[in-house]
């Protein structure tokens, strides 16, 4: 399987000169006190995590002429007993800890996030849920392609990218189009066949009505375990019948690790849970120049 790091476009670069310039917009007092002396830092991991974020790590150190060594790798499922030591980072003293901050708070937050896919990724297994989970387009602005980098790291799906990956219907769209059946069929003059249209429903009623207008995948709305398995099962017997069989029913509101598990079943496709970015701990990493 290739790195999942060969995913990503030159873009990733610039997004980390960004952040060096947002942490040192002027002078570097600190840089100044250490000097250009080459030194040797160490990299520990002091809590539990799935190390991800390894692209961006490296590069932030990149642009500071420094180089970094690992010991872990990415993906590594991370259980230090105190403190465990996953790589190094050699370069001048005020290059390292210039970029030490930005490099630690992007694999802190990335690592968080891969722990809890992870942790959904093995439950899904243990339960046997053929579905997909995916991970929601609920990120923090500028740093989205860290966080669906980690989500794809910890075993999960990103769901879309942006607002141009797929045509997502929800109920303000329908609302100002005046019906799910015109906004579907306004989506399609523009989206054309490339991409899937998907539309947010609060009933059986209106998932017919978003499939009968041609809708790829139907999105079960703040359903509750129980009533969901019902309407998944419901719509896709209706439709068999129909000879229909060309949409895909998604689950989405509200669902956690710990209720993930009441909405697994044969007939729903896909759930699509904010709680994997969304209110997640980072992971401790810390960065120690050798004395």
């Amino acid at each position: 399987m290739a790195c999942m790091s060969h995913l990503l476009a030159t873009n990733y670069k610039a997004l980390v000169a960004q952040y060096l310039a947002e942490d040192v917009p002027s002078f570097d007092y600190g840089g100044y006190v250490v000097g250009e002396d080459e030194r040797e830092a160490i990299l520990y991991c002091k809590a539990e995590g799935v190390l991800a974020g390894v692209p961006f790590f490296d590069e932030v150190f990149r642009q500071l002429d420094c180089r970094v060594t690992w010991t872990a790798s990415e993906g590594d499922w991370l259980k230090p007993d105190g403190k465990q030591e996953i790589g190094r980072v050699h370069g001048k003293a005020r290059n390292i800890l210039l970029g030490e901050r930005t490099a630690l708070n992007i694999i802190a937050r990335c690592s968080g996030i891969a722990l809890r896919a992870r942790r959904v990724s093995e439950l899904q297994k243990a339960k046997g849920f053929k579905g997909v989970i995916a991970a929601t387009r609920k990120t923090t602005p500028g740093f989205r392609l860290v966080e669906k980098y980690g989500v794809l790291v910890g075993g999960l799906d990103t769901h879309r990218m942006d607002l141009s990956s797929m045509v997502m219907l929800k109920d303000n769209h329908i609302w100002s189009s005046g019906s799910i059946t015109k906004a579907v069929e306004n989506a399609r003059r523009v989206c054309g066949f490339a991409l899937k249209i998907e539309v947010e429903c609060q009933s059986e009623e209106e998932a017919d009505e978003a499939i009968a207008a041609g809708a790829d995948i139907v999105m079960l709305d703040n359903f509750t375990g129980e009533s969901l398995k019902q309407a998944a099962k419901s719509l896709k017997q209706r439709w068999a019948q129909k000879g229909v069989n060309h949409f895909l029913v998604e689950s989405s509101g509200g669902i956690t690790y710990e209720t993930c598990a009441d909405y697994f079943c044969d007939d729903m496709d896909v759930l699509s849970m904010s709680t994997i970015t969304q209110g997640v701990p980072h992971v401790d990493f810390s960065l120690k120049i050798k004395q």
